[in-house]
């Protein structure tokens, strides 16, 4: 003879038409509060175009007259505020995506293709490597500029210099250690024997 034990229900808490509790779905709808936050982040992006066409403009009225260094210097200006612009619309659009809401991209053609795969981890990675540019791109100027003036002067002192090297190796060794953090406690991958 077997005796079978039943387990009393639970009574369920009331849910709301989208499958939420009032509470839950309350801190869930909290997400949309970032939707400022990334319209911001446009606007400071559309400023960065402005001030790329001003530079362009700057380059192109005195390419006749400014030396190669000077030229170079310029380019890469233009070519840091493009690298700040990358990194503007990974923010706005992969964390919008991640964040806030998806977008339903998936059969447009213009689709970034890190988006498919984009998560919170993939995210900082891509961030921590454009830092990594950017900073490149500064230190390469005061190499340039420093180089050029010959002596060190109150813009470009030794020290100051070097704290650029200092921060940027710490801008590679945090991208470093993200990346290696990441593969740690990302999905493990198995390997199957043929």
């Amino acid at each position: 003879m077997t005796s079978s034990t039943t387990t009393p229900e639970l009574p369920k808490a009331p849910r709301s038409p989208g499958g939420l509790r009032p509470l839950p779905r309350f801190i869930f709808a909290s997400r949309w509060l970032q939707v400022p936050l990334y319209l911001g982040l446009i606007v400071a992006q559309a400023v960065y175009v402005i001030l790329f066409l001003k530079e362009l403009w700057h380059l192109v009225l005195n390419s006749f007259a400014a030396t190669e260094q000077q030229i170079m210097l310029i380019v890469l200006g233009l070519i840091d505020v493009v690298m700040i612009s990358n990194l503007l619309v990974m923010v706005i659009v992969g964390g919008y995506e991640t964040f806030v809401s998806r977008m339903q991209l998936e059969n447009h053609p213009d689709q970034p293709e890190w988006l498919s795969h984009v998560n919170a981890s993939v995210l900082k990675v891509k961030l921590a490597m454009a830092i990594i540019g950017i900073s490149s791109i500064h230190l390469l100027r005061t190499f340039i500029e420093a180089g050029a003036l010959g002596t060190p002067t109150a813009t470009f002192t030794e020290a100051g210099v070097m704290w650029q090297v200092i921060i940027h190796a710490l801008f590679v060794l945090s991208a470093l250690g993200i990346a290696a953090v990441d593969r740690l406690t990302g999905p493990v991958h198995s390997v199957h024997a043929a």
